[in-house]
């Protein structure tokens, strides 16, 4: 079990690097989150910890805590909800098979949705790798960047809202598993799951109670609550799941670099939350800087 230290500035639980859909590089990442004057940060790219290492390494030559994790990829039905995992062991087996699953999943639904948007478009498959980094997880966003590239959207958010929406046409859902199974992995592989942004479409879509016991029963820890995406009517109602359930609550930025309006730190998590994550996590420790 890891032992927790005192943090000496804010904790921002959710942030990206190029290694998924981040504009910086691990250590840029490290590097901007030592100027915006964060104390914390956790490096959760999708899908895959190929990052962990640079940004370690980055952690103390900045002296900041770097918190490893991802973002792990579920799907309730055709909704995709989003699983933080934190301070897991990255070469568990049984985790390590389906986030491979998963990452291959992606990749092929990214070729798919491209094919199809080059039949009413001028992009190419070579269009959107010249977005990507060696080992990136490859998606939406880098189809974006190269929509944008080409001269078809003006930036990220107009691809997301125009040719990327579902109601474009061109959309492909992927594999992923469901928010249980997930769950059950990342507490199996000896790191702590909390559900990202929950809260980002209406009330009638927040997660049912019943279901939410379901994943506190299989070892959920908490809820990003405090996040830009999330709606407030539902994020209401998620406050009073979460203290029905004993769930701790988080806040991050889900920073992109410029890949996304979110500043680092806009959103944080209290220091005792922290302290529960790390005394929780045990398949991989905080990096002190």
């Amino acid at each position: 079990m890891a032992v927790a230290r005192q943090f000496r500035g804010p904790i921002d639980l959710h942030a990206h690097s190029s290694v998924s859909d981040g504009t910086e590089t691990p250590a840029e990442l490290v590097h901007a989150a030592a100027v915006a004057g964060l104390g914390t940060i956790a490096l959760t790219d999708h899908d895959s910890t190929a990052g962990w290492a640079e940004a370690s390494a980055a952690a103390r030559t900045e002296h900041l805590t770097l918190i490893p994790g991802m973002e792990f990829s579920t799907r309730v039905r055709y909704a995709s909800v989003h699983l933080l995992a934190y301070l897991f062991d990255p070469d568990d087996s049984a985790l390590l098979a389906e986030m491979t699953r998963v990452r291959a999943a992606r990749l092929s639904r990214a070729e798919q949705m491209v094919a199809r948007i080059g039949v009413d478009y001028d992009l190419s498959w070579d269009d959107v790798l010249a977005q990507t980094t060696p080992e990136a997880t490859v998606g939406r966003p880098h189809i974006a960047d190269a929509l944008v590239a080409r001269g078809h959207a003006l930036n990220r958010s107009a691809a997301f809202a125009d040719i990327l929406h579902w109601k474009a046409g061109y959309f492909q859902p992927h594999y992923a598993p469901d928010p249980v199974r997930a769950i059950e992995l990342v507490r199996a592989a000896g790191g702590v799951p909390v559900i990202a942004h929950p809260a980002t479409r209406g009330i009638g879509d927040v997660v049912a109670e019943s279901s939410l016991k379901t994943m506190v029963e299989a070892g959920l820890f908490g809820l990003e609550l405090e996040h830009r995406e999330n709606n407030p009517e539902p994020t209401k109602r998620l406050y009073e799941l979460a203290a029905k359930f004993g769930l701790s609550v988080t806040g991050s930025s889900d920073y992109h670099g410029t890949g996304k309006p979110n500043l680092l730190g806009e959103n944080t998590t209290a220091p005792d939350v922290l302290d529960r994550i790390i005394a929780e996590g045990r398949g991989a420790a905080p990096v002190y800087g």
